[in-house]
């Protein structure tokens, strides 16, 4: 299904979304070439999320990127697994939101739509293999 490597793509782009909110605090600063890892204590606590949701969205995206090619590559067909794709999608761009904006709950509730999905997959597409 088509729809698990549009979700791979939209998951990678979503990795960056709170980069940009990072860029803009690092602009407001003073962004410094020379050691842009330094500034990290410089930023506003909304800019220090952001580096935080940014970097949870690497490691994140690897366990869907297996769980979606995993479905993809078995043949998984259901909607139950579009709707896992998606959802990982939305949630992962509602976490970033959540983080920034510094509502703990509801990013861990995001965060656990986003592994659920993603378990989701997985046992889908063990299920199809199997036959």
């Amino acid at each position: 299904m088509i729809i698990f490597l549009y979700a791979i793509a939209a998951a990678a782009v979503l990795i960056y979304v709170p980069f940009l909110v990072v860029g803009y605090a690092r602009v407001q600063v003073g962004y410094d070439v020379s050691a842009p890892r330094a500034m990290f204590d410089k930023l506003p606590p909304y800019a220090q999320r952001a580096t935080w949701a940014h970097q949870n969205s690497f490691e994140t995206f690897m366990v869907f990127l297996a769980a979606a090619l995993m479905a993809y590559v078995t043949g998984v067909n259901s909607v139950t697994a579009t709707w896992a794709a998606i959802a990982y999608v939305v949630a992962r761009l509602l976490y970033s939101i959540f983080y920034i904006l510094n509502i703990p709950l509801l990013r861990s509730l995001m965060f656990g739509i986003g592994s659920l999905s993603c378990a989701t997959l997985f046992v889908l597409s063990i299920i199809q293999a199997r036959g």
